[in-house]
């Protein structure tokens, strides 16, 4: 998929010119929150409210197909090429016009729900709509958070805003990463841990990490808690402006849909949290102290359109070991553990917990050698999946696994 292409001229050797075949494939990301418009305009085109359900259909049902059928692509990039791709502005444009776009996306779901009397069954396809526009939001969120330009990260917040999910800015830059693939995790998932009771766990336990780390920071810089420097304050009261304009302007029936859209766009990532390091530990060196976070931490996908759409996200290996990296710049690894779909369809599997566990327990145990001391388990099921899988404890049990080592 990637190209290198070397210089001919006669004198001295040029450096090779790399040229990224998937350049213009970045640009399907901006037309994957325009499907918002989709459904409603073939509604209104043939009188079927039906035609509500068409966005949830193609993303949850036909991008897995989309995977299943484009295959894997495991190009990389090469190193000396890193350079030129990040400061190639073509790849941040993307991503400074999709904020604009999304932010329409999720006003004008809004306003149609109000505007046209819609059956039950129709509201709740815009419910799931909206909610996939907020899904995008966070992960362009996501991926300009970790830039460490004033623009970039400014952008993170506004985008994070309209589902209320803006303290993700704080919790995963400066949470996630330090504590990924641990017991002290909140949104690291555990071998035996529904994606149900995961949500239980990680929603609030990312909220309170958040307002803690924040707290500490504004403590070390002698700014007051409570004040526009806290940065979890700044895209709430983003969010804050947004739902009000948009209950002065369509009445305060617009709220119940806001809230709805916002959970379900805060669950897809919590659906992306709960595959990305299901069962995987790091070995706690000494008290609180892990090994630095491998590549292995993470399970990884190289299926194409799924990638495309999530801007890399699905290269989970190298993001961690290089939070900095560009998407376009995130590489593929041998020997990693692997999803056997992309995103949208390890959602879809993860929703029905005995399915999840059937498929992925098998592939964990693998990508472990069977070695209870690389898994983070769910401290109830510790027990039985050892029996269960006849698994072997370590002389010396991981203090990592202990039940009184979890965070309540």
């Amino acid at each position: 998929m990637n190209q290198t292409v070397n210089s001919t001229d006669a004198g001295p050797a040029s450096p090779p010119v790399y040229r990224d075949r998937k350049r213009y494939a970045w640009l399907l990301a901006l037309l994957v929150p325009l499907m918002v418009g989709f459904g409603p305009l073939l509604m209104l085109l043939s009188n079927d409210v039906r035609m509500l359900w068409l966005a949830p259909f193609f993303m949850y049902a036909i991008a897995p197909a989309l995977d299943y059928v484009l295959g894997e692509d495991r190009s990389n990039p090469p190193e000396s090429a890193v350079p030129q791709l990040d400061a190639d502005l073509y790849y941040r444009r993307i991503t400074f016009l999709l904020v604009p776009i999304l932010w329409g996306a999720f006003i004008f779901g809004a306003w149609f729900v109000m505007h046209y009397s819609l059956p039950w069954h129709g509201v709740l396809a815009m419910i799931i709509t909206g909610g996939m526009v907020g899904g995008f939001c966070i992960n362009l969120g996501h991926e300009m958070g970790h830039k460490n330009t004033a623009l970039e990260r400014w952008l993170a917040k506004i985008v994070l805003a309209p589902s209320g999910y803006g303290h993700f800015f704080i919790e995963h830059n400066r949470g996630h990463h330090r504590d990924v693939a641990t017991p002290a995790d909140p949104a690291s998932s555990r071998m035996g841990e529904s994606i149900y009771r995961f949500v239980l766990r990680e929603i609030p336990g990312a909220l309170k990490r958040a307002w803690l780390l924040e707290k500490d920071r504004l403590t070390r810089c002698g700014q007051p808690l409570w004040s526009l420097h806290n940065e979890i304050l700044q895209p709430a009261l983003m969010t804050i402006t947004l739902w009000t304009a948009l209950t002065l302007w369509l009445g305060l029936g617009v709220l119940p849909f806001l809230l709805a859209v916002s959970c379900w766009a805060n669950f897809q990532l919590t659906s992306a949290n709960y595959i990305e390091h299901y069962g995987l530990l790091r070995k706690e060196r000494a008290p609180g102290r892990y090994e630095i976070c491998q590549p292995h931490h993470s399970w990884n996908s190289n299926h194409i359109f799924s990638n495309w759409a999530l801007f890399h996200l699905q290269r989970h290996s190298d993001h961690h070991a290089h939070p900095l990296r560009r998407y376009q710049s995130l590489r593929h690894f041998e020997q990693l553990p692997r999803l056997p779909s992309g995103y949208f369809g390890m959602y879809l599997v993860s929703y029905i917990p005995p399915l999840w566990f059937y498929v992925m327990n098998p592939r964990l145990l693998e990508v472990v050698q069977r070695d209870p001391g690389r898994i983070n388990f769910d401290p109830a099921q510790r027990a039985q999946l050892i029996r269960r899988y006849q698994l072997t404890e370590p002389v010396a049990d991981n203090a990592a696994n202990s039940a009184d080592k979890v965070p309540a």
